[in-house]
């Protein structure tokens, strides 16, 4: 370092101290990315102590009989080197018979399902593999971050249907508007992140028109799909004309309690999954040994363990909307999810991020605001996300520190 201080990114230099470049040294696709939310929100969290309802991670463990099941495949040596590619042939059929059991859809283990280093991995793969630069993609509006950046560095074209407050609902005549010759797939999400929107069968069935008329690739999101309190979670890819132009995608982390492990899949037909292996595998070529035998028998627990989750994920909802409410936010109660969205409005408030960046130190908890998961930043601008994934004392302490906000 000089004197001067560090230099820019902009600036290199060569061995010998001279200027050899002012080029940019990133990659122009990665331009407006910079560091995530969380993980700017999570740092605060540290720093003040903050109880932190903003990043989707549970405080307690999932079963622990999937835990000992990594622990005994890490003892037994299963995993600890490279496994297949595609996946342990063990998880691989436990995702179809999951896939069967729940919704009734039959898939090959061996050509029609491809396991990723979560569905974070397995978004990023499908982008890059189906994607050509100029394409458009169409998602709803507020996305998860990671959607915005898949599509970007793939060189896309991101293009948002904004749901809006208070049902948020598709627009399925604005999608229709939306699709245009360069439209190349639909980015879905459903049970949706952050406004717990679950998509209806009508809903569903006009998407999929859509798609078989205008020749679209479909990519659902469903990591949420064992939290829907409201309706049901059908999958896009049972409906007519689907099953070969669609590619679901799901994960092990939000049904189990082990975001961690970073054990995700899509099931999608032999072409599609050959396409997104085609990707995938210089991306993490595999990941997770041990951890993919553990899943494996977590997609094989009871019908009660599923149940149990998904009641003990609504009675934490119910406790962290009402005591929102009661501070005197107006409050979307989720269909899905473990995230509850709030208007910040009625408490004086209109900036989502002020707000966000404040309340560690004003209340001592930390949230999301929603604004980041827009284009249109002014639509979210007044909504922030709470994660009910928590204890309910941790819950219950964070409604009382967040009453100072009266």
């Amino acid at each position: 370092m000089s004197q001067d201080g560090p230099r820019s990114i902009d600036e290199h230099t060569s061995e010998d101290g001279g200027d050899v470049s002012t080029r940019p040294l990133m990659n122009r696709r990665l331009d407006g990315l910079g560091t995530t939310i969380f993980a700017e929100m999570s740092a605060l969290a540290t720093a003040t102590g903050a109880i932190n309802l903003g990043q989707g991670f549970p405080d307690t463990d999932g079963p622990e009989e999937i835990r000992e099941a990594a622990v005994r495949a890490l003892r037994e040596g299963k995993g600890n080197q490279y496994p297949p590619g595609p996946g342990i042939p063990e998880l691989r059929t436990a995702v179809t018979e999951h896939q069967q059991r729940f919704y009734g859809l039959a898939f090959d283990p061996d050509t029609e399902v491809l396991v990723t280093a979560g569905a974070t991995e397995a978004i990023a793969a499908t982008m890059l593999s189906l994607l050509e630069p100029g394409d458009e993609v169409i998602a709803f509006e507020p996305y998860y971050d990671s959607y915005a950046a898949c599509i970007q560095m793939a060189g896309a074209t991101r293009v948002p249907l904004t749901l809006h407050a208070p049902a948020f609902r598709p627009d399925l005549d604005a999608l229709r508007d939306a699709v245009t010759d360069r439209t190349r797939l639909l980015l879905l999400n459903s049970p949706h992140n952050p406004t717990g929107m679950v998509l209806t069968q009508e809903e569903l069935r006009a998407i999929a028109e859509l798609a078989v008329e205008r020749d679209l690739i479909v990519v659902t999101d469903e990591v949420y799909e064992h939290l829907v309190f409201e309706g049901e979670h059908t999958p896009l890819i049972s409906l007519p004309g689907m099953r070969d132009r669609t590619v679901s995608i799901s994960s092990a982390g939000k049904t189990f309690s082990f975001t961690g492990w970073k054990v995700g899949w899509i099931t999608a037909s032999p072409r599609l999954v050959s396409a997104v292996r085609s990707a995938k595998q210089y991306l993490t070529y595999v990941s997770s040994g041990p951890f993919q035998y553990a899943v494996a028998e977590a997609l094989a627990l009871p019908d009660h363990y599923f149940t149990a989750f998904r009641e003990d994920m609504r009675a934490k909802r119910d406790l962290l909307a009402a005591g929102l409410a009661d501070v005197g936010f107006t409050v979307f109660k989720p269909a899905g999810t473990y995230f509850v969205t709030a208007d910040i409005r009625p408490l004086g408030e209109s900036d989502g991020f002020a707000f966000c960046r404040a309340l560690p130190e004003r209340c001592g908890v930390v949230a999301i605001p929603n604004a980041v998961f827009y284009d249109h930043r002014e639509a979210g601008a007044p909504f922030v996300r709470f994660a009910f994934c928590k204890k309910p004392e941790v819950l219950e302490a964070a409604v009382t520190r967040l009453a100072r906000l009266r």
